[in-house]
């Protein structure tokens, strides 16, 4: 099977680095090898597996497994509110709190800032209603968002994709107030470089849900939690009324996952270290409340 490195740029340092998948062997085993095909429907057509995955995951047999996590992905809890011993499962370690101090933002009402830990993709400019991810075959914004893609053809999107190391809590990249909002049930494929290159439509298959916000200086703006293999579910704390930026969104119980954040035509300007990484195929390494786009 075909190992192509999956590396991304690390934005505080600006080095590249290699990422270290989680279950690697397996995920380009069912994505890469044509035998594997029965065994990749069970797995991420269904949402079985990453059900009994998501209990095993809240229940207290899984506590064990937090400290082998944390030294295998050098995560830093001195960032979290809590320390790793008093987390009473898995899961709840996994949507743990940070201190807010940890992730500082910018408060213009003109500054964009990313809504979650990740690695960024960015789409400038969309030609029709197409973005490609890395590695990846093309991807529909009309598929994506069955009835509202229509405002957001040819405007700017972005892909925050979060593996099991990151912080799993997703923010409000700016203030707006909720005008609608929608879940879509769907598959599970993982979000993974090595599962968008073997061709399923992630974003447009996966289990999904999108909320529009309309803002006071860029207009409307979509939020896109895309569900992915492991994921016992999308659970979205904020649904209705006005929101301000960094504002808690919700947050993503085990398993790797993405956010999608689309804007409309002629609105904002990504950063240009996110634009210049991109243009080359390189994921950035961010983090909640970094710089991220500016409203024109």
């Amino acid at each position: 099977m075909q190992r192509d490195p999956i590396l991304v740029v690390d934005r505080d340092t600006g080095e590249t680095f290699e990422e270290v998948v989680l279950g690697e062997k397996w995920i380009r085993w069912a994505y890469q090898n044509a035998s594997a095909k029965p065994v990749e429907k069970l797995l991420f057509r269904s949402a079985i597996v990453s059900r009994l995955m998501g209990a095993w995951f809240g229940s207290r047999f899984s506590k064990g497994k937090i400290s082998a996590v944390i030294d295998e992905l050098s995560i830093d809890m001195d960032e979290a509110t809590a320390p790793a011993e008093s987390y009473a499962c898995f899961n709840d370690f996994f949507v743990r709190n940070l201190k807010p101090e940890a992730r500082p933002y910018s408060e213009d009402p003109r500054d964009i800032v990313s809504p979650a830990d990740g690695r960024v993709l960015v789409f400038p400019e969309l030609t029709e209603d197409v973005f490609v991810p890395v590695k990846g075959f093309p991807m529909s914004l009309n598929t994506m968002l069955p009835g509202i893609s229509e405002r957001f053809i040819g405007g700017a999107l972005a892909i925050v994709r979060l593996c099991p190391a990151d912080y799993h809590r997703y923010h409000f990249p700016a203030a707006g107030r909720i005008t609608a909002a929608r879940d879509i049930n769907g598959a599970l494929h993982s979000v993974n470089p090595i599962a968008l290159g073997a061709g399923p439509d992630v974003f447009g298959e996966n289990k999904r849900s999108w909320t529009l916000i309309e803002t006071e200086t860029f207009g409307t703006y979509c939020f896109v939690e895309v569900g992915a293999f492991g994921v016992g579910s999308i659970v979205n704390t904020r649904t209705s009324g006005d929101v301000q930026k960094m504002d808690e969104k919700g947050y993503f119980k085990f398993g790797s996952s993405t956010v999608v954040v689309v804007f409309e035509p002629g609105k904002i300007r990504f950063s240009g270290d996110l634009v210049a990484n991109s243009a080359k195929g390189r994921e950035t390494l961010v983090k909640v409340g970094q710089p991220f786009a500016t409203a024109l």
